[in-house]
């Protein structure tokens, strides 16, 4: 009896030391494999154990943004799925739907976010901001009204901050991808 009874403690000890997985681990492991990116959207763990925390570059091959390497951290919390993902752009870009800190307006990522949507759907959503920016609902309202106003400038705009250009006295960082 006491030789079970140690067996069953040894038992114990060895499940403490092994990290629980929780249900935001498990949701993320599985819209992980379930990703489908296109060959413009890469990610990177920085470290492989943590699922929660890791960076997604985007590389948009047509539109105004072509050229460019944009990158975004992805920040998920225990509450994920129901909660959505906190992600922001690392860099300093001119866009309607980015702000100067690198927040992100993508109604999925707010008031439109179920736990039905996964990771595929936030990565997709980030990608076609840069196809088609919104003007309607920007965080960077200068740069939302340039490209209502006048699009040729806004477009002129968008190359000039992607080399570190100065636009209204802000300058912005160098995003331009090496070929």
């Amino acid at each position: 009896m006491i030789k079970i009874w140690s067996m069953k403690k040894n038992e114990d000890q060895a499940a403490k030391k092994k990290p629980k997985t929780s249900a935001a681990q498990i949701r993320v492991q599985k819209d992980l494999t379930e990703l489908d990116l296109p060959s413009t959207m890469k990610t990177h763990f920085p470290d492989p154990a943590d699922l929660l925390n890791f960076t997604l570059t985007i590389t948009p091959d047509e539109g105004m943004y072509k050229g460019g390497s944009f990158l975004f951290t992805f920040k998920i919390n225990a509450n994920y799925p129901h909660e959505p993902p906190k992600v922001k752009c690392e860099q300093k870009i001119y866009h309607p739907n980015v702000d100067l800190a690198g927040n992100v307006c993508l109604n999925i990522l707010r008031e439109d976010w179920k736990p039905v949507l996964n990771l595929n759907s936030v990565m997709v959503g980030l990608q076609y901001l840069f196809l088609e920016p919104n003007a309607d609902d920007p965080l960077n309202k200068e740069a939302a009204e340039e490209l209502k106003r006048n699009r040729e400038q806004f477009i002129y705009n968008v190359k000039s901050s992607m080399r570190g250009g100065t636009i209204k006295g802000e300058k912005y960082d160098i995003v331009i991808k090496e070929q």
